[in-house]
């Protein structure tokens, strides 16, 4: 068993920040409290200076396993994971095949349990033809079912009607959406190739993946969940006219909850000039007031959550033209410290930060036990130290992709260690030995 006492720290919880000690047994938190005495048995980390915040669990991130591992597969991306301060992580189900039957859902769990560092769940895709199963999923075992409401990365769209309102109405977990409208950005594109035949510039990708793509898309999503009374989560919500839609508020009290992610709150139209296609993602990163308005939401809490949509891809398949270069950023490892940014800059306060990466995922999955420092929770914990820059380099990166789009720049904090089930599985960016995380429980 793990034995630590964490002392001198500076706790960020449930909107406190207050120095105290922390003490670990087994997998768990046994103790918070002022000068807790060091037992025979216990090593002990010594965190002055540092802050003590719960482990950051990321609901949306692609691993691409199976079908895609020569891009990354669950044991490289759940150790950029731990690497970077979080502890658990939500997956998608646009792998290959595609996550739409209850077996192909365990497979995933089965390798996660062998190979993955970090804490898993899996979500399962939504199809044209797989209702039942997703009336027959358990909510104690399963987060929720994702639903393309568009084409994108992967094969997984939802274009039937019919099928689409029975998810809504049926779903027994939450229900989780990509919400872009495939007529809109279909016409966009068309109208580059049009103009712009094989040599579409990179800069248009916010025009083709549109505003208005993306504006109209979680309207039809909202307005529908209000009619069916569905338990809504709208995924990666990247333009500030979209923020209006949501309500501010405790998590808890919601039915139709949001997400942003932390590329739109660091990146604008202006960077696809020297990041090109290492930018592309879906829906696209837009214009700088978006930035703000997404940021600005997140502070008000019409925005619930901040995730990363974790989505690696081969550096060389990113140096193709646009309409054959993938979307989708590797992201999770430098994450946190890029959402710290925020905090040194005034714009966002630490507990909210702390609020918005942990305790809202926990709170809107019912996660059992994680996202919180409490004592007899488990013992999922990041420390930073918000004095020790940290410089983003080729080598340091874990991803099985080897590259950042964080490279070459500098963040104000450091990450100083990662425990993951009450295990020291990271210590200044280096991954240590550490047993396999653990597949989440849901209590609801």
């Amino acid at each position: 068993m793990s034995h630590w006492l964490i002392r001198n720290a500076e706790l960020v919880n449930e909107g406190r920040r207050f120095h105290a000690d922390l003490r670990i047994c087994g997998e768990r938190i046994e103790e918070i409290g002022a000068g807790l005495a060091n037992r025979a048995d216990e090593q002990v980390f010594d965190a002055a200076g540092l802050w003590l915040l719960p482990g950051m669990i990321d609901d949306h991130v692609h691993f691409r396993e199976p079908g895609y591992t020569a891009k990354a597969d669950i044991a490289s991306e759940s150790r950029a994971a731990v690497a970077g301060g979080i502890t658990s992580f939500f997956e998608m189900p646009n792998t290959k095949p595609a996550t739409l039957t209850h077996a192909l859902l365990e497979d995933k769990y089965a390798i996660a349990a062998h190979n993955s560092v970090a804490n898993f769940a899996f979500y399962f895709g939504a199809g044209n033809a797989n209702l039942d199963a997703i009336r027959a999923l358990d909510p104690r075992r399963v987060p929720g079912v994702k639903v393309f409401l568009c084409e994108s990365t992967g094969n997984l769209f939802v274009s039937d009607p019919v099928a689409l309102e029975g998810v809504f109405r049926d779903s027994p977990v939450t229900v989780l959406v990509h919400a872009e409208d495939s007529r809109i950005i279909h016409a966009n594109l068309d109208r580059a190739k049009a103009e712009y035949g094989d040599a579409i510039p990179m800069s248009l990708h916010p025009e083709i993946r549109s505003r208005e793509a993306c504006v109209e898309s979680t309207r039809w999503a909202v307005d529908t969940a209000r009619r069916l009374a569905t338990r809504l989560h709208v995924l990666h919500v990247s333009t500030a006219d979209e923020v209006a839609m949501f309500e501010p508020g405790p998590i808890a009290s919601k039915r139709i909850t949001a997400e942003t992610c932390v590329h739109f709150l660091r990146y604008s139209d202006a960077d696809y000039a020297t990041l090109g296609g290492k930018l592309k993602c879906n829906p696209a990163v837009k214009a700088a007031s978006d930035r703000k308005g997404l940021l600005q939401g997140l502070v008000d809490t019409r925005l619930d959550i901040l995730a990363t949509d974790h989505a690696p891809h081969l550096e060389s398949e990113k140096a193709n033209p646009y309409t054959s270069c993938p979307s989708g950023i590797p992201l999770i490892q430098f994450a946190l410290q890029s959402a710290l940014e925020h905090v040194f800059d005034d714009r966002l306060t630490l507990e909210r930060l702390v609020d918005a990466y942990a305790h809202a995922p926990a709170t809107l999955f019912g996660i059992v036990d994680r996202g919180y420092l409490r004592e007899g929770g488990y013992a999922d914990l990041v420390l930073v130290d918000p004095a020790k820059p940290c410089s983003v380099r080729r080598e340091g990166i874990y991803s099985k992709c080897g590259w950042s789009p964080f490279e070459g720049d500098t963040f104000r904090a450091s990450i100083a260690a990662t425990f993951v089930n009450g295990h020291l599985a990271a210590r200044a960016g280096k991954l240590l030995d550490t047993p396999p995380g653990m597949r989440l429980e849901f209590d609801r």
